[in-house]
């Protein structure tokens, strides 16, 4: 997690408050985000048109199960190549039948063949891993569009932990919902009637602490009661982390766990991932996931749409109205990292001429 700003350069103007927030309003650049769930895409079938962090790209599988994601542009028109065909080893636009290869070469222009486009790297092509049930995608800026190695938490490894793909589309800027995700003390008011916070105190004390990738902001003196933590983590993607005591019909394991990565769709807009984990193996985790399809799954979707239906609609500017206190801490810790890390980048990219 980067701790140092470079200065910027002589005559180069520091960035404003106003174009820091411009630049996060779409998402932090250089970063793995999910953007789609594997099973969304088939092999050899349709390809997917996506907004995602303000840019459209399509997602398609080749014959032999590969994720390929690009831009979702026609090298010769500029028309979606999602309204395209799937040929199995290149995407055919619809259009005029220009075909482009997984790499964004332009493999054939049937109208005019021999054409300089022909050959031409002409599409540009993201870095795409598949991991826990999700398509995962590199969105660097103008100096890193090499992407950084992929290191999910332990929680999404697979290993020792058993984990499932939740998903869902929030009208809501992605910074936002992460606010929420930092704000363990909402659960105590929001969730009272939830089968897992109903219990701890409605009044906290929080204290923060450090850790090698980010924090912990956490109730002090309560632990395993209710949404008693949240941990921020910035490993190449931006992950928060919690967990939500079970009781005993929830099954074999230990307490609930929650990775949550949200998808900046647009600046209004967020593509939302809560990957439910449970360290569980064996027999154990056979029951669990039993457990969670067919008893737990519509509650957890409950909580969720507690959360969803307070941050839909909240755009941009929220933080003029409000007036935080000290259960605010964690949010506000984030934002100011966030911030930190966007003006960074700006100015790199100025020292560079790339912006």
């Amino acid at each position: 997690m980067s701790t140092v700003l470079e200065r910027p350069a002589a005559g180069l103007a520091t960035p404003t408050d106003k174009e820091v927030q411009g630049a996060l309003a779409t998402g932090l650049r250089n970063r793995w985000y999910p953007v789609l769930p594997s099973r969304f895409v088939e092999t050899g079938g349709r390809p997917v048109g996506l907004t995602r962090l303000g840019e459209k790209i399509v997602l398609w599988r080749d014959v032999q199960g590969a994720i390929h994601v690009q831009t979702d542009r026609c090298p010769h028109r500029a028309v979606p190549l999602s309204r395209g065909m799937n040929e199995g080893d290149r995407l055919r636009c619809a259009y005029h039948g220009v075909e482009v290869g997984p790499d964004g070469t332009v493999l054939s222009v049937p109208g005019q063949p021999g054409c300089p486009l022909e050959g031409r790297k002409a599409v540009k092509t993201f870095p795409t891993v598949e991991c826990a049930d999700a398509i995962w995608v590199w969105f660097g800026d103008a100096l890193h569009e090499e992407a950084a190695p992929f290191n999910p938490p332990e929680q999404l490894a697979g290993g020792e932990w058993g984990s499932f793909c939740c998903y869902a589309d929030w009208n809501a800027s992605w910074r936002y919902i992460y606010d929420n995700l930092m704000d363990p003390m909402h659960g105590t008011f929001l969730h009272a009637n939830s089968h897992t916070m109903y219990q701890g105190d409605t009044q906290a004390t929080f204290v923060t602490r450090d850790t090698p990738k980010g924090f912990v902001f956490e109730k002090a003196g309560q632990r395993d009661v209710n949404f008693d933590w949240s941990e921020f983590l910035d490993d190449g993607a931006l992950y928060v982390r919690l967990e939500i005591p079970y009781p005993k019909t929830g099954g074999p394991g230990g307490n609930f766990g929650i990775v949550s990565v949200i998808t900046p769709i647009d600046e209004t807009n967020s593509a939302c991932f809560f990957f439910r984990v449970r360290k569980v193996q064996g027999w154990q985790r056979d029951v669990w996931r039993f457990l969670y399809r067919t008893k737990l799954e519509p509650r957890h979707w409950h909580v969720l749409e507690q959360d969803r239906e307070m941050m839909d609609g909240c755009g941009l500017g929220l933080e003029r109205h409000e007036m935080l206190y000290q259960h605010d801490a964690g949010l506000i810790r984030l934002r100011r990292y966030l911030a930190k890390e966007a003006r960074g980048q700006l100015v790199a990219l100025r020292e560079a001429g790339k912006a």
